[in-house]
């Protein structure tokens, strides 16, 4: 990547965007808006809702997160984190089931981990027109080497990265250590240029694509973050505190 050293990746992420996290029923609402427009109706992956809320059952037990462009105020992307079921701890996460015969219980069996501490990352999204690349239609957020620019141009890939580490931050401050993923092969390879260990922990899957079963430390992940990103990790923490009730 080829981003100057001196360049303060907080300081012009605050510029464009703000990450949100969405504890009351109005951002959750913006949040499932935002899902409805790429899960529903850009790519088709669910089926159109007459209310334009993509929910699940899911989401009454997740922690969910906006980013949104500070000069309009439009909500841009989204994510969520699922966590375990209080009521019935050992009851599986999203991926647990799609991934039943799919997981190496030899790397991790998450059924024997810290419940409480385990959840999982699902819903990432980020509206067409802030994503859309040639080639990437179908895709629901992305980061190609194309995005991090040239020597002569530097740039960053602000909505994904920030959704990512809003994801990290909002899980730690939730007690949650471990954060299980299904992502493509791609974009594993792209969490380790920036500096995150993403383990595989078994062997692909189809949901709506090929997708490989992952997992991250979180703690792992802030004690080894790269410095040129530590700027940026504090101005979305400061984003999400003073979005914390």
């Amino acid at each position: 990547m080829f981003l100057p050293k001196i360049f303060n990746l907080g300081n012009a992420f605050k510029q464009y965007f703000e990450i949100v996290p969405a504890y009351s029923e109005a951002l959750k609402d913006e949040v499932y808006r935002v899902r409805h427009q790429v899960y529903c109706e850009d790519l088709k992956f669910e089926p159109m809702r007459p209310d334009r809320r993509e929910i699940d059952e899911y989401d009454a037990r997740s922690l969910h997160l906006l980013i949104r462009n500070v000069n309009t105020h439009e909500s841009i992307g989204c994510t969520r984190i699922v966590r375990t079921n209080p009521e019935n701890p050992q009851h599986p996460l999203p991926f647990e089931i799609a991934c039943t015969h799919a997981l190496d219980l030899s790397i991790t069996d998450p059924a024997k981990l810290p419940r409480q501490s385990v959840a999982e990352v699902s819903r990432l999204a980020v509206i067409s027109r802030y994503r859309r690349r040639k080639g990437e239609a179908t895709k629901t957020v992305g980061i190609s080497d194309e995005d991090f620019g040239t020597p002569d141009l530097p740039r960053f890939p602000y909505i994904p990265i920030g959704l990512y580490i809003g994801t990290i931050e909002l899980a730690r401050l939730n007690g949650i250590d471990t954060l299980f993923v299904l992502t493509e092969e791609r974009q594993a390879a792209h969490f380790g240029k920036l500096g995150v260990e993403i383990q595989t922990i078994g062997s692909p899957v189809e949901h709506h694509g090929k997708r490989i079963p992952s997992m991250m430390s979180i703690s792992g992940i802030i004690t080894n973050m790269r410095r040129m990103f530590r700027s940026l990790y504090r101005t979305i923490a400061t984003d999400i505190e003073d979005g914390t009730p």
